[in-house]
């Protein structure tokens, strides 16, 4: 079985390469040309970012007939394909793999909807591929990835709503808008529909930092062996300073710090850090 993804998971380029994932690029469309999230680094895209202020670029989704090129490629090498996507709820990904599959004779398609994003896609997708390395079944993997995806937390604090105001993406985080854009919010991505929501609103980093704690906290407790993923865009002071905050508190167990793929970049600008959490056994009793 071949397990395809999106730009979206932020994946790592270990994780690709050691489970041999296929990566459907979304893209980066900037005035003087489009570019797929694999083609620039998160720090090239940044500094285009600045450049192009107070405008930003915008993104599109791969298209179906890009998706029928995909799987009828790949079905040619395994004709068993795993499709883990960002949350519907964000973007129109998936619905593009499922008009693209709709296009693909002799090959069985199964998509999921991962209904999130970053860190918390890359976690079923590395559930999905120990699950086919380890010889399981499509019903036991669908179920594993059902339970990470309710197990896991993705949740985040930027500088500034500036850049989601703009992109059009705030949604129910617009009632942080307007007069209080300076305040630092606290958004999750919400597992029942796959969408931003807010936790809450701080007046500093530091404060917003603490509010990721408690709300880790007041999920997981202080004695369940976690595996964090701290993820940033353009922050790495805060990224380390977050780490090193859950790390006092939660039984972290295994922890990495990650770069925030430009395609999310583009609607958060680079000061975003958050944390994507889910317990440990959950990926790591497949094998």
């Amino acid at each position: 079985m071949i397990v395809v993804t999106d730009s979206a998971a932020d994946l790592t380029r270990a994780d690709i390469e050691q489970y041999n994932i296929k990566i459907a690029p979304l893209h980066i469309q900037f005035p003087q040309g489009g570019v797929s999230a694999e083609e620039i680094t998160p720090d090239e895209f940044y500094s285009r970012l600045k450049a192009m202020e107070p405008d930003i670029p915008t993104t599109s989704q791969p298209s179906a007939g890009s998706f029928a090129e995909m799987y009828r490629a790949l079905a040619e090498i395994d004709p068993d394909i795993l499709s883990v996507h960002i949350s519907s709820g964000l973007s129109g990904t998936l619905e593009s793999a499922r008009l693209g599959a709709q296009e693909v004779a002799g090959a069985n398609i199964t998509l999921v909807d991962s209904m999130t994003l970053s860190g918390g896609q890359r976690f079923q997708v590395l559930g999905a591929v120990k699950g086919v390395k380890a010889g399981w079944s499509v019903p036991k993997i669908l179920e594993r990835l059902d339970q990470i995806r309710a197990a896991t937390e993705t949740i985040y604090t930027l500088e500034t709503l500036v850049y989601l105001a703009r992109g059009g993406r705030i949604g129910r985080v617009q009632a942080l808008a307007g007069s209080i854009l300076k305040l630092k919010p606290i958004i999750k991505v919400d597992k029942a529909d796959g969408k931003y929501d807010t936790v809450g609103k701080e007046r500093t980093m530091p404060k917003a930092l603490e509010g990721i704690r408690q709300y880790l906290l007041g999920v997981y407790g202080a004695h369940t062996p976690l595996h964090v993923s701290v993820m940033h865009g353009q922050f790495a002071d805060q990224a380390k300073i977050l780490s090193e905050t859950l790390k006092e508190k939660l039984n972290v167990a295994k922890t990495e710090i990650l770069r925030i793929s430009p395609v999310l970049g583009v609607h958060t600008g680079p000061g975003i850090v958050g944390a994507t959490v889910v317990p440990l056994e959950l990926l790591e009793d497949i094998g």
